[in-house]
């Protein structure tokens, strides 16, 4: 029999090699086509459908999958890791851009809008998160993942600007965001099978979502705002990653791990998308939308590469980086994530889902 068809030209394996590509690869090729022959894809039926006007469509779809991959039934220590992430990346992050707009207004500071610096903040890459932490981390941080499901999405930026009153979101735009997740949340946990059917969508909807949002791109405000974009992102990585470090260390007490919080100070890809949500709720950041897009894009690509060398210099420094993996000091019982320790269903200890102690390191074990 003959073996698996290789790719003439690796295309898709390109993209991925490339921090965020899945998605900016698509969005400078929008861009090209948007700024220089933008009428195009304008010729109508399924060209114009699929390559211009997608990307809401798409996005919705991407939500609906992304919520079916959370599951209900997340023990505690997950939880209060993914609590964690969730308030010390998103929640804080956001309160603290709202307030600074509440000062500055919706221009922001440096060339940055207050639209592109919230779409930034609030979310995570989930993607990276589980692979650092599958590398470095065990099954509570990797189930911390939850928080990017959450936090993945426009809903908080919707959120956050409506309960702050800088922008005027209806509450059926802030209902309609989430509809489609919660309704993946629903299904997944309903029918498994559906779960595992939709695991593909992410890599099949973000490249086509990203070139049609590049068509409403010109190349000039990637090149502005790229500049600007590379500054956010070697902001956001430490602070937001800092924040993450900090909960790590005085609120789940995980010692010399402490510094796997870092692997967490990312913008998602898939915010380079919010900006365009956003103005289609509120017309007023529609004048923001290019720019803040280019910004969000470049502070995804700068974080995927900053943050996992933040979090490998802090666990190295600790002494808890290691040729093959990592050495975990014992928790501080006291602490909460003591609650690890805490007896699990047999179901729970053979999927590692509620804290059981099945595939957690010896020493771990011992302590």
């Amino acid at each position: 029999m003959s073996g698996p068809e290789k790719s003439r030209v690796p295309l898709f394996a390109t993209m991925q090699r490339i921090p965020g590509g899945l998605m900016l690869i698509p969005l400078i090729l929008g861009a090209i086509f948007g700024t220089f022959a933008p009428g195009a894809l304008g010729i109508g039926s399924f060209t114009t459908a699929l390559f211009q006007d997608s990307a809401l469509p798409l996005i919705a779809l991407l939500i609906f999958a992304t919520g079916t991959q959370v599951s209900l039934r997340t023990g505690g220590p997950i939880l209060a890791h993914a609590g964690t992430l969730l308030v010390m990346k998103s929640l804080i992050p956001a309160t603290l851009v709202v307030l600074l707009g509440l000062g500055v207004g919706l221009d922001g500071l440096l060339g940055i809008s207050l639209l592109a610096l919230l779409a930034s903040m609030d979310n995570s890459n989930g993607g990276l998160w589980l692979a650092f932490s599958g590398q470095y981390g065990d099954e509570r941080d990797r189930g911390a993942y939850v928080a990017s499901a959450i936090n993945d999405g426009p809903f908080l930026t919707l959120l956050f600007l409506g309960a702050s009153g800088l922008g005027d979101i209806p509450f059926l735009a802030l209902l309609g965001a989430i509809v489609p997740f919660l309704l993946g949340v629903l299904v997944g946990n309903i029918d498994a099978e559906w779960r595992r059917v939709v695991q593909p969508v992410p890599n099949i909807v973000i490249p086509f979502f990203a070139f049609s949002l590049g068509t409403g791109i010109d190349l000039g405000d990637i090149v502005t705002g790229g500049v600007t974009g590379l500054a956010l992102g070697l902001v956001i990585a430490p602070f937001t990653g800092g924040l993450v470090y900090l909960g790590y260390r005085y609120i789940l007490r995980r010692g010399t791990m402490s510094g796997l919080g870092f692997a967490a100070g990312t913008t998602a890809g898939n915010a380079i998308a919010t900006p365009a949500v956003v103005a289609a709720a509120d017309p007023r950041f529609e004048e923001y939308v290019g720019t803040a897009t280019a910004q969000v894009a470049a502070s995804a690509l700068v974080t995927a590469i900053v943050a996992p060398l933040i979090a490998a210099y802090a666990l190295k420094r600790k002494g808890a980086l290691r040729q093959g993996g990592v050495t975990e000091e014992p928790e501080d019982p006291a602490g909460a994530a003591g609650a690890a320790d805490a007896p699990a269903s047999a179901d729970d200890a053979v999927h590692g889902s509620a804290g059981g102690l099945a595939d957690r390191p010896e020493q771990e074990q011992r302590a």
